[in-house]
């Protein structure tokens, strides 16, 4: 099955809606005292690019990854954006609370932001000025780091890639049937270039109630790959019924990949809105098991070997794989 390459999430994608920020606690971030909020104006970015003839997707609850080359072969990146240490931010907070526009605040990059590691690279479209990356309106240079196995603080990016064998567990759907979804092992090559969300047991409070503790399970879903059917036209007031009252609503947000090019997207939490609330989508969606090969070409306790000995399994729903004790 060859995936359609649709708009590569590299920057933080605008919302649909203007926005606002509103000095209360944040239904998302924990510790952050503030939170943005949609209006029921249409932001012009949206409508400049024809949004609703847009294909909406499902935005999907885990954390951003990349894959491209690294020693010359393909591999897995996750992300990590630089952001400024305490004193700097503080000059930032200061700056934009007594100005309108952040682009007059002058960042020294070099002394402004905490360190990262030596592989790290800024992402794709980053401004750059005088060799140095500039940081986006938010204060932050978006980028990546390679997923090293040796790297615990990844570990789970890592039980989804197996570098000998140049392959990633992905879930998709199905080649035989959209309605059901597929896990399967992709060469890295072939998603070479695309972004993808890492979703499982230990990723953002595990949503969609992938594993268990003892058996934890994670999975790569390319951006823009769970098509929405039957989504509100790009409506406040609409969009919250839908969110609401609708069985396909039960996702996290939507984005929408525009014909320009541009993403735009809106989640629950901008229109008020609990997340999770009640089983996901996702969650509910059957899902076929297709990681063949040889027992050889994996570690025996990797994530690949179980998948490979579910192979042809059929489960009723996402959240109920599971593997054999």
């Amino acid at each position: 099955m060859k995936m359609r390459r649709l708009g590569s999430v590299q920057q933080k994608i605008p919302c649909v809606f203007l926005t606002e920020v509103k000095e209360e606690a944040s239904r998302k971030r924990d510790r952050q005292q503030f939170q943005v909020v949609a209006t029921e104006n249409v932001n012009p970015v949206a409508v400049e690019a024809n949004v609703n003839c847009a294909r909406a997707t499902e935005k999907l609850d885990g954390t951003c990854c990349y894959v491209g080359l690294y020693q010359g072969q393909p591999y897995l990146w996750a992300r990590l954006d630089r952001r400024p240490n305490k004193p700097a931010e503080k000059r930032f907070k200061k700056h934009q609370r007594s100005q309108t526009n952040y682009k007059d605040f002058v960042w020294n990059v070099e002394e402004d932001f905490k360190s990262v590691p030596e592989t790290w690279i800024p992402a794709h479209r980053v401004k750059h000025h005088d060799g140095h990356p500039i940081p986006d309106e938010h204060g932050h240079i978006p980028g990546w780091v390679p997923v090293e196995n040796n790297n615990k603080q990844y570990c789970w990016h890592s039980s989804v890639v197996d570098y000998d064998v140049g392959t990633a567990l992905v879930l998709r759907p199905s080649s035989d049937e959209e309605d059901v979804l597929e896990v399967t092992a992709v060469p890295l090559a072939e998603i070479q270039e695309q972004t993808l969300e890492l979703i499982g047991t230990n990723v953002n409070g595990n949503p969609y109630g992938l594993g268990s503790k003892k058996q934890p399970i994670h999975l790569l879903v390319p951006h823009g790959i769970i098509s929405i059917r039957n989504p509100s036209s790009v409506d406040f007031q609409q969009l919250c019924s839908w969110f609401q009252e609708s069985p396909e609503g039960q996702v996290e947000g939507i984005v929408w990949h525009c014909d320009n090019g541009s993403l735009v997207k809106v989640h629950r939490h901008h229109m008020g809105l609990r997340w999770p609330d009640g089983d996901p989508c996702l969650a509910r969606r059957p899902v076929v098991i297709r990681v063949d090969g040889t027992v050889d070409a994996y570690n025996s306790k990797s994530l690949f070997t179980s998948f490979f000995k579910l192979n042809g399994h059929l489960f009723r729903q996402l959240q109920d794989v599971q593997f054999e004790s």
